[in-house]
Protein backbone atom coordinates (compact mmCIF):
# COMPACT_ATOMS: atom_id res chain seq x y z
CA UNK A 1 0.00 0.00 0.00
CA UNK A 2 1.22 3.31 -0.80
CA UNK A 3 1.75 6.16 1.92
CA UNK A 4 0.56 9.57 0.87
CA UNK A 5 4.47 10.39 1.54
CA UNK A 6 4.69 8.47 -2.10
CA UNK A 7 1.70 9.97 -3.57
CA UNK A 8 2.59 13.87 -3.00
CA UNK A 9 6.35 13.15 -3.86
CA UNK A 10 5.05 11.54 -7.36
CA UNK A 11 2.68 14.09 -7.58
CA UNK A 12 5.46 16.60 -7.20
CA UNK A 13 6.96 14.95 -9.89
CA UNK A 14 4.73 15.26 -12.17
CA UNK A 15 3.37 18.69 -11.48
CA UNK A 16 7.43 19.67 -12.36
CA UNK A 17 7.17 18.03 -15.36
CA UNK A 18 4.30 19.87 -16.51
CA UNK A 19 5.53 23.09 -15.73
CA UNK A 20 9.34 22.87 -17.51
CA UNK A 21 7.05 21.54 -20.61
CA UNK A 22 4.85 24.41 -20.27
CA UNK A 23 8.33 26.95 -19.57
CA UNK A 24 9.53 25.19 -22.58
CA UNK A 25 6.55 25.66 -25.19
CA UNK A 26 4.56 28.75 -23.31
CA UNK A 27 2.15 27.29 -25.77
CA UNK A 28 -1.12 27.44 -23.16
CA UNK A 29 0.31 30.88 -21.80
CA UNK A 30 0.78 32.81 -24.70
CA UNK A 31 -2.89 31.06 -25.95
CA UNK A 32 -4.42 31.88 -22.65
CA UNK A 33 -3.29 35.19 -22.54
CA UNK A 34 -3.47 36.50 -25.90
CA UNK A 35 -7.14 35.59 -25.93
CA UNK A 36 -8.07 37.30 -22.52
CA UNK A 37 -6.18 40.53 -24.40
CA UNK A 38 -8.24 40.26 -27.34
CA UNK A 39 -11.71 39.64 -25.33
CA UNK A 40 -10.72 42.46 -23.24
CA UNK A 41 -10.26 44.58 -26.05
CA UNK A 42 -13.57 43.78 -27.28
CA UNK A 43 -15.74 44.44 -24.32
CA UNK A 44 -13.99 48.09 -24.05
CA UNK A 45 -14.27 48.86 -27.46
CA UNK A 46 -18.07 47.73 -26.99
CA UNK A 47 -19.16 49.17 -24.16
CA UNK A 48 -21.33 52.51 -24.43
CA UNK A 49 -19.23 55.09 -22.42
CA UNK A 50 -22.75 57.02 -21.60
CA UNK A 51 -24.91 54.09 -19.90
CA UNK A 52 -22.21 52.07 -18.48
CA UNK A 53 -19.10 53.03 -16.23
CA UNK A 54 -16.11 51.22 -17.07
CA UNK A 55 -16.35 49.99 -13.01
CA UNK A 56 -20.04 48.42 -13.82
CA UNK A 57 -18.82 46.56 -16.78
CA UNK A 58 -14.94 45.11 -15.48
CA UNK A 59 -16.64 42.81 -12.97
CA UNK A 60 -18.55 40.65 -15.64
CA UNK A 61 -15.68 40.93 -18.29
CA UNK A 62 -12.39 40.07 -16.28
CA UNK A 63 -14.57 36.72 -14.92
CA UNK A 64 -15.82 35.60 -18.52
CA UNK A 65 -12.40 36.41 -20.11
CA UNK A 66 -10.75 34.66 -16.94
CA UNK A 67 -12.76 31.61 -17.73
CA UNK A 68 -12.36 31.07 -20.97
CA UNK A 69 -8.63 32.32 -21.06
CA UNK A 70 -8.09 29.31 -18.20
CA UNK A 71 -10.10 26.61 -20.21
CA UNK A 72 -7.65 27.60 -23.13
CA UNK A 73 -5.32 26.51 -20.64
CA UNK A 74 -6.23 23.74 -19.14
CA UNK A 75 -6.67 22.04 -22.83
CA UNK A 76 -2.88 21.69 -22.51
CA UNK A 77 -2.63 18.94 -19.74
CA UNK A 78 -3.03 16.29 -21.44
CA UNK A 79 -2.74 17.03 -24.94
CA UNK A 80 1.34 16.46 -24.85
CA UNK A 81 1.67 13.11 -23.84
CA UNK A 82 -0.93 12.37 -25.93
CA UNK A 83 0.59 13.45 -29.05
CA UNK A 84 3.79 12.05 -27.87
CA UNK A 85 2.23 8.79 -26.67
CA UNK A 86 3.14 9.28 -23.10
CA UNK A 87 -0.25 9.06 -21.53
CA UNK A 88 -0.68 5.62 -21.45
CA UNK A 89 3.19 4.86 -20.49
CA UNK A 90 2.39 7.29 -17.04
CA UNK A 91 -0.75 5.54 -16.47
CA UNK A 92 1.26 2.31 -16.41
CA UNK A 93 3.82 3.38 -14.53
CA UNK A 94 3.85 2.08 -10.81
CA UNK A 95 2.10 4.84 -8.93
CA UNK A 96 -0.92 5.60 -7.72
CA UNK A 97 -3.28 7.51 -9.58
CA UNK A 98 -4.36 9.67 -7.48
CA UNK A 99 -0.71 10.99 -7.30
CA UNK A 100 -1.17 11.88 -11.47
CA UNK A 101 -4.01 13.55 -10.66
CA UNK A 102 -2.70 15.62 -7.83
CA UNK A 103 -0.01 16.02 -9.99
CA UNK A 104 -1.77 17.50 -13.22
CA UNK A 105 -4.14 20.02 -11.21
CA UNK A 106 -1.07 21.51 -9.08
CA UNK A 107 0.61 22.15 -12.63
CA UNK A 108 -2.86 23.54 -13.92
CA UNK A 109 -3.78 25.14 -10.92
CA UNK A 110 0.14 27.10 -11.37
CA UNK A 111 -0.49 28.13 -15.02
CA UNK A 112 -4.36 29.30 -14.70
CA UNK A 113 -3.07 31.62 -11.74
CA UNK A 114 -0.35 32.89 -13.84
CA UNK A 115 -3.22 33.46 -16.49
CA UNK A 116 -5.14 34.89 -14.01
CA UNK A 117 -1.88 37.29 -12.91
CA UNK A 118 -2.00 39.15 -16.20
CA UNK A 119 -5.17 38.62 -16.94
CA UNK A 120 -6.06 41.20 -14.10
CA UNK A 121 -3.77 43.80 -15.06
CA UNK A 122 -5.18 43.48 -18.84
CA UNK A 123 -8.39 44.63 -17.48
CA UNK A 124 -7.23 47.53 -14.97
CA UNK A 125 -5.54 48.82 -18.38
CA UNK A 126 -8.33 48.45 -20.69
CA UNK A 127 -11.10 50.01 -18.05
CA UNK A 128 -8.99 52.25 -16.23
CA UNK A 129 -10.49 51.34 -12.55
CA UNK A 130 -8.15 52.21 -9.55
CA UNK A 131 -8.00 48.83 -8.06
CA UNK A 132 -5.17 49.62 -5.47
CA UNK A 133 -7.20 49.67 -2.34
CA UNK A 134 -8.43 46.25 -2.74
CA UNK A 135 -6.04 44.38 -4.86
CA UNK A 136 -5.43 42.21 -1.85
CA UNK A 137 -9.22 41.05 -1.15
CA UNK A 138 -9.20 40.78 -5.70
CA UNK A 139 -6.43 38.19 -4.83
CA UNK A 140 -7.93 36.25 -2.24
CA UNK A 141 -11.06 35.81 -4.06
CA UNK A 142 -9.02 34.58 -7.72
CA UNK A 143 -7.33 32.03 -5.18
CA UNK A 144 -10.56 31.14 -3.47
CA UNK A 145 -12.71 30.64 -6.96
CA UNK A 146 -9.48 28.75 -9.04
CA UNK A 147 -9.19 25.61 -7.52
CA UNK A 148 -12.46 23.91 -7.89
CA UNK A 149 -13.18 24.57 -11.63
CA UNK A 150 -9.52 23.66 -12.15
CA UNK A 151 -9.80 20.44 -10.41
CA UNK A 152 -12.79 19.34 -12.62
CA UNK A 153 -10.60 20.75 -15.63
CA UNK A 154 -8.41 18.28 -15.02
CA UNK A 155 -10.77 15.16 -14.81
CA UNK A 156 -12.46 16.54 -18.33
CA UNK A 157 -9.33 16.57 -19.60
CA UNK A 158 -8.21 13.17 -19.30
CA UNK A 159 -11.48 12.32 -20.63
CA UNK A 160 -11.54 14.37 -23.85
CA UNK A 161 -8.04 14.27 -24.68
CA UNK A 162 -9.24 10.51 -25.93
CA UNK A 163 -11.79 11.75 -28.08
CA UNK A 164 -11.51 13.03 -31.71
CA UNK A 165 -13.28 16.50 -30.59
CA UNK A 166 -11.09 17.33 -27.79
CA UNK A 167 -10.96 21.02 -28.72
CA UNK A 168 -14.68 21.14 -28.47
CA UNK A 169 -15.75 18.89 -25.70
CA UNK A 170 -13.87 20.45 -23.04
CA UNK A 171 -15.52 23.69 -22.66
CA UNK A 172 -18.34 22.24 -23.81
CA UNK A 173 -18.49 20.04 -20.67
CA UNK A 174 -16.23 22.00 -18.01
CA UNK A 175 -18.62 24.70 -19.05
CA UNK A 176 -21.55 24.11 -16.10
CA UNK A 177 -18.58 23.76 -13.42
CA UNK A 178 -17.73 27.13 -14.25
CA UNK A 179 -20.89 28.98 -13.80
CA UNK A 180 -20.42 29.19 -9.46
CA UNK A 181 -17.14 30.57 -9.47
CA UNK A 182 -17.67 32.82 -12.26
CA UNK A 183 -21.15 34.08 -10.98
CA UNK A 184 -18.95 34.42 -7.40
CA UNK A 185 -16.14 35.82 -8.59
CA UNK A 186 -18.48 38.75 -10.16
CA UNK A 187 -20.40 39.34 -7.65
CA UNK A 188 -17.35 39.70 -5.14
CA UNK A 189 -15.34 41.52 -7.18
CA UNK A 190 -18.24 43.98 -8.18
CA UNK A 191 -18.81 44.84 -4.66
CA UNK A 192 -15.02 45.41 -4.15
CA UNK A 193 -14.79 47.91 -6.61
CA UNK A 194 -18.15 50.01 -5.14
CA UNK A 195 -15.93 50.09 -2.22
CA UNK A 196 -19.44 47.50 -0.36
CA UNK A 197 -18.35 45.66 2.62
CA UNK A 198 -17.04 41.97 2.18
CA UNK A 199 -20.45 40.50 4.54
CA UNK A 200 -22.90 41.43 1.95
CA UNK A 201 -20.85 38.50 -0.13
CA UNK A 202 -20.46 36.28 2.88
CA UNK A 203 -22.94 33.51 1.16
CA UNK A 204 -20.34 33.22 -1.88
CA UNK A 205 -17.49 33.54 -0.36
CA UNK A 206 -18.89 30.32 1.67
CA UNK A 207 -19.85 28.85 -1.46
CA UNK A 208 -16.79 29.06 -3.24
CA UNK A 209 -14.65 27.44 -0.28
CA UNK A 210 -17.31 24.74 -0.26
CA UNK A 211 -17.04 24.55 -3.76
CA UNK A 212 -13.55 24.06 -3.80
CA UNK A 213 -13.27 21.19 -1.09
CA UNK A 214 -15.90 19.12 -2.42
CA UNK A 215 -15.02 19.38 -6.39
CA UNK A 216 -11.11 18.70 -5.49
CA UNK A 217 -12.21 15.75 -3.14
CA UNK A 218 -14.81 14.14 -6.11
CA UNK A 219 -12.55 14.43 -9.01
CA UNK A 220 -9.22 13.42 -6.72
CA UNK A 221 -11.52 9.98 -6.06
CA UNK A 222 -12.86 9.97 -9.50
CA UNK A 223 -10.09 10.23 -11.44
CA UNK A 224 -8.56 7.02 -11.28
CA UNK A 225 -11.49 5.22 -12.60
CA UNK A 226 -11.76 7.67 -15.91
CA UNK A 227 -8.25 7.12 -16.84
CA UNK A 228 -8.82 3.45 -16.30
CA UNK A 229 -11.61 2.87 -18.76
Amino acid sequence: MRSMADVWRVALLVAGKDLRAELKSKTALVSAVSFAAMVLMIFTFARDSTRLGPADLMPSALWITYAFAATTALHRAFALEKENGALDLLLLAPVAPEAIFFGKFAANLVVVLVVAAVTLPLAVLFFNVDVRGVIGPLVAVTLLATPGFVAVGTVIGAVSVRTRFAELMLPLLLLPFLLPPLIGGVQVTARLLADRPLSEVAGWLRLLAVYDVVFVTVCALLFPSVVEE
